[in-house]
């Protein structure tokens, strides 16, 4: 490819482990896509058995890419700003984003209307609709490795670019990195069981239902003693 054509930025993938990075650059990629099963719609790690943790996936290759002068892109497994934070943390030089911005006018999901709610369509990439929309079917050597899902429409995406954009920086000040680059030089991972305080979460049930004390105060006030 790299004889072929000597100026085009090549991209090759998905691998998950530094020697397939080491030989993807070997054989002429810039630019090696990283990550195994670790997307929202994709189920290749339940119809193959292979996958990685995207993070442990996105260091190995990362030094493994960065050593020979190539380029990572963490493709897949981010539902937070959080997480790509955490990607680039890891080495990743780019990050690729589905789930979070599937719901979105600018994403090419078809949008629908189901009870009076609308969504979008959003599909794997080696799913059964994707390889029947873009490639004529599934072919009979091989099964479907992704699914197809109903997103709740969110709108234009501004708000969530908004969003990715601010914790990244906010990443940064609090790792004390100058720019993303430096990030994974700035960071160290600490495994956790737990990330967040659960405290008030959605599924936190409230156990007594209590009166506010001003509306208390007009019923146990004096009168109420007589």
């Amino acid at each position: 490819c790299r004889k072929r054509w000597p100026t085009t930025t090549i991209m090759a993938g998905n691998v998950v482990t530094k020697e397939m990075t080491e030989e993807l650059i070997f054989s002429g990629a810039d630019i090696v896509k990283v990550g195994i099963g670790p997307g929202s719609v994709c189920t290749t790690r339940k119809q193959t058995g292979v996958g990685y943790p995207q993070l442990s996936a996105v260091l190995e290759c990362a030094d493994a890419a960065h050593g020979l002068g190539g380029c990572i892109v963490s493709d897949g497994g981010c539902t937070c700003a959080g997480d790509v934070c955490k990607a680039f943390g890891a080495g990743a030089d780019f990050v690729m984003l589905g789930g979070m911005l599937a719901g979105h006018d600018e994403s090419a999901g078809e949008l629908i209307q189901e009870g009076g709610d609308y969504f979008k369509v959003f599909y794997g990439m080696s799913s059964d609709t994707a390889m029947k929309k873009h490639a004529g079917g599934v072919a009979d050597y091989r099964s479907s490795e992704g699914k197809t899902v109903k997103v709740p429409y969110r709108g234009p995406m501004d708000e969530t670019v908004r969003d990715i954009l601010g914790g990244m920086r906010s990443a940064c000040t609090y790792v004390g990195a100058a720019h993303l680059k430096e990030m994974s030089k700035r960071v160290t991972f600490v495994r956790v069981s737990q990330q967040l305080n659960p405290v008030f979460s959605e599924d936190k049930k409230v156990p007594q239902k209590f009166e506010p004390a001003a509306k208390r105060a007009k019923v146990d006030g004096p009168m109420a003693a007589q």
